[in-house]
């Protein structure tokens, strides 16, 4: 063992003044005269003396590394590549099998192990001395958990989308704020993770948006609400809605539970702030608002003007075949003034199931547009959310 740990010294990667390659090659002349009876004495010696603040550990290979004292073998792990540091789940220490948090002693010859399946984890912080190895591990855990946010958003927001509950982005904030979650990505981690239940978490949501939004007592009437004119700055042109008794004008949003699009029958909703809030007659959360505040239901109609384009959302399945997705987005593409807006796409057991968000003119360049994705080869089904 110390025969090749002096050879090794050749390719020792810590040393960098030439004072301390003049120490170091003084003790190894030492060792070679000391004789095998004191060899190992004058090593220790060294680490004790001229060391005592680091430990030298070697590779199966003989090669020498320095850490500083207290490192453990995850600290190495990460020393010597951060892609093994995230896969390495323990070593083996002059050949005897050693965790991730085995404190390293100078000599010690270090062979990791890994695993493609591990990854790090937070308590990993509590293993590590070296501000590199913690460093990565941080880096590691912040780029999973953004994953993991990114995949528990898509999964609450396709959800909602079924439910035809509304996704407002600042009333989900507040509802996230409200449910004890600093951050917004921790929410959707936790929904990943599945420490969240997605039903249950809709739920509350959609309990905690009526009470926000429909802050009027039971004994409110019509009367109270005053319907809001557009800016003047806005051209009539614009206009595309007759609501109520053919008044034009009005301040209105469409809704984005159910994304009404010109063609669609509607209907609005007086909010609290004046507005409009036009929806898809069959929308679920009209339904629900008819049945408790019917005096603030508003008849609306398109005024027989288009202009604008509408967002419509698409779930489409079929074969997962090679070129199939290319097939749809090209169709889209050339479909006129359609536009492609957003597309995911999961596959499983040779199927896929996407939605895609589309921008189009009018219901029926919808219903043109699904007519054609349901006739290529490979689509199974292609229906509106």
């Amino acid at each position: 063992m110390w025969k090749r740990c002096l050879a090794a010294h050749w390719r020792y990667k810590g040393v960098k003044s030439e004072g301390e390659i003049d120490q170091w090659m003084n003790n190894v002349r030492e060792v070679l005269e000391a004789g095998v009876d004191g060899q190992m004495e004058l090593i220790r010696n060294m680490n004790m003396n001229l060391y005592e603040k680091e430990v030298f550990v070697f590779t199966p290979k003989g090669d020498l590394f320095k850490l500083r004292q207290g490192a453990t073998v995850l600290d190495f792990a990460f020393h010597i590549h951060t892609k093994i540091g995230c896969r390495c789940t323990g070593a083996k220490i002059d050949g005897k099998t050693q965790k991730i948090n085995y404190v390293l002693k100078s000599g010690d010859t270090v062979e990791i192990m890994t695993s493609s399946t591990q990854v790090p984890r937070q308590d990993w912080l509590n293993y590590v001395v070296t501000s590199k190895a913690r460093n990565k591990i941080k880096q590691a855990i912040n780029e999973a958990n953004l994953k993991k946010a990114e995949i528990g958003r898509e999964m609450l927001t396709r959800r909602m989308k079924n439910r035809k509950v509304d996704s407002d982005d600042a009333m989900l904030a507040k509802f996230i704020k409200k449910q004890g979650f600093k951050n917004i990505n921790d929410f959707y981690v936790e929904l990943h993770d599945r420490n969240l239940d997605v039903v249950a978490t809709i739920d509350q949501y959609v309990e905690f948006m009526k009470r926000q939004t429909e802050t009027v007592s039971s004994h409110e009437t019509a009367e109270n609400f005053v319907l809001v004119s557009k800016k003047s700055d806005e051209q009539e042109s614009d206009d595309i809605l007759v609501i109520g008794e053919n008044v034009k004008g009005i301040n209105y949003k469409l809704s984005k539970c159910c994304n009404p699009i010109y063609g669609d029958r509607i209907m609005g909703f007086i909010a609290s702030d004046g507005a409009i809030k036009i929806h898809r007659s069959d929308c679920g959360n009209l339904k629900h608002l008819k049945e408790k505040y019917p005096y603030r239901i508003i008849k609306s109609e398109w005024s027989g003007r288009m202009g604008k384009q509408f967002v419509a959302t698409l779930r489409v399945v079929g074969q997962d075949d090679i070129g199939i997705v290319a097939n749809m987005t090209s169709l889209i593409n050339k479909e006129g003034n359609a536009m492609l807006r957003n597309i995911t796409i999961n596959s499983l057991d040779g199927l896929f199931e996407g939605y895609l968000v589309i921008s189009v003119d009018s219901l029926d360049h919808l219903d043109e547009l699904m007519k054609k994705m349901r006739s290529l080869k490979g689509v199974k089904e292609v229906e509106r959310t």
